[in-house]
């Protein structure tokens, strides 16, 4: 199973994704995210305490910051927005 669906700048999470799989990682660029959709999920920026996401957040993510998302009860669907 994927982590994840990606499509065009939208990016799906199943609620059934295994948890192993939403893995500590960094980005090449920076970018902000939008939470479309999703209830229960947690954005972790490394050495801080997980946030909790609600639609309608908008989260600035530097490049090369090493953060995670945290599994939920729902499909979580984010709106990725490259700042290049």
């Amino acid at each position: 199973m994927n982590t994840y669906v990606d499509t065009s700048n939208i990016r799906t999470f199943s609620k059934d994704v295994d948890e192993m799989e939403l893995i500590w990682h960094t980005d090449k660029e920076d970018r902000n995210i939008e939470v479309l959709k999703g209830k229960g999920w947690q954005f972790q920026r490394d050495n801080e305490l997980p946030l909790e996401l609600r639609e309608g957040d908008r989260i600035f993510i530097p490049r090369h910051q090493v953060h995670r998302v945290i599994k939920g009860e729902t499909d979580l669907k984010i709106k990725i927005i490259h700042n290049g």
